[in-house]
């Protein structure tokens, strides 16, 4: 990889699945890149296609799946011509991946140590060096006494000590590439704050390039350089997090922004703004923009064509029929 090329490239990535109706179109061509060091997340409703784009990218779709890209690759590697052998390799060693809920992620009947130390042993680094690793990563998410914990099992941790473990397991092989799949979701928002801080100080300790992915725009701000808003198998936004935060240009990137509380502006019990309607389901061709049964701000012309792509000064881009450059009435 040369100074000039991100260490990660998505174009035109789609994901189809067969359901009993059809094929579901998940993923809709979507193009973006990660730059070694640089932390981007992806933000949207559920069933937006944030988790699809992250287990293709870790090779983890289903049999059901098909997948396509003009462009997928890390580090300069083709990930779509890696054989089924070449991706568990990769995994952990490149990339590596937080998922949602480490309770299901942890294997129940073995200790927090066997499930830390497996795969780099498989790779050869002694054992004595792996569990040293464990322990001192153990240490460095925050478990007190890991030198003793390391023995138990996941059940005798509480759900914010899973979550530190699985950080732990997947920085074991000392990636470049992080990916946290909603890392927070099943926590209480105390421990949510304690996770996605512990994140980030890790990231800039070890250099580590990430993409987060959360249904949650307002974790963005204090941990992305750049965001991508992401609806109906499209990446509608994206732009500096400073940048999209200040200036929307998105309809659906401004209900969203829309539905974050403001410290000292919203009121105790004050209803907060919600986007009318669903994400709707992606069997077959998607007509005009995705997003227009539910946009305030739509017009006829929106049913009839997908909306371009347009970029303002500040360097943002959106898929939107609207000029990003005018000045829009608050929907």
């Amino acid at each position: 990889m040369t100074a000039s090329e991100p260490l990660l490239e998505v174009e035109n990535l789609q994901i189809s699945l067969a359901v009993e109706r059809g094929r579901l179109n998940a993923v809709r061509g979507i193009s973006f890149h990660v730059a070694a060091k640089e932390s981007v997340c992806i933000v949207g409703e559920s069933g937006c296609g944030k988790s699809l784009t992250a287990l293709a990218l870790m090779g983890l779709l289903t049999r059901s799946a098909t997948c396509t890209a003009d462009r997928l690759r890390y580090d300069g590697q083709d990930l779509l011509a890696l054989q089924k052998s070449q991706q568990a390799a990769f995994r952990g060693r490149d990339i590596a991946m937080i998922f949602q809920d480490p309770m299901t992620s942890l294997n129940p009947t073995l200790t927090i140590e066997r499930q830390l130390c497996e795969a780099a042993i498989r790779r050869g680094l002694a054992r004595e060096e792996a569990r040293r690793r464990a322990v001192s990563l153990l240490d460095r998410t925050g478990i007190a006494r890991a030198e003793t914990r390391i023995s138990q099992y996941p059940h005798q941790f509480s759900g914010g000590q899973r979550q530190r473990v699985m950080i732990a397991m997947a920085l074991m092989e000392r990636p470049k590439l992080l990916i946290a799949d909603e890392p927070t979701t099943a926590l209480d928002v105390t421990i949510q704050a304690q996770i996605l801080n512990l994140i980030q100080e890790l990231r800039r300790e070890m250099g580590l390039a990430l993409l987060l992915i959360t249904h949650d725009l307002g974790v963005v701000a204090g941990i992305a350089d750049r965001v991508c808003v992401m609806y109906a198998g499209r990446i509608v936004e994206q732009g500096a997090v400073t940048d999209v935060f200040a200036r929307p240009l998105h309809p659906y990137t401004r209900g969203l922004l829309g539905a974050i509380p403001v410290p000292g502006v919203t009121q105790p019990g004050a209803e907060l703004s919600a986007i009318p309607g669903r994400v709707p389901e992606l069997i077959g061709e998607v007509s005009g923009c995705a997003f227009q049964p539910r946009c305030p701000v739509a017009m006829a012309s929106c049913t009839l064509s997908p909306p371009p792509m347009r970029k303002a000064r500040s360097g943002s881009r959106s898929e939107c029929i609207l000029d990003p450059e005018v000045e829009r009435v608050q929907p």
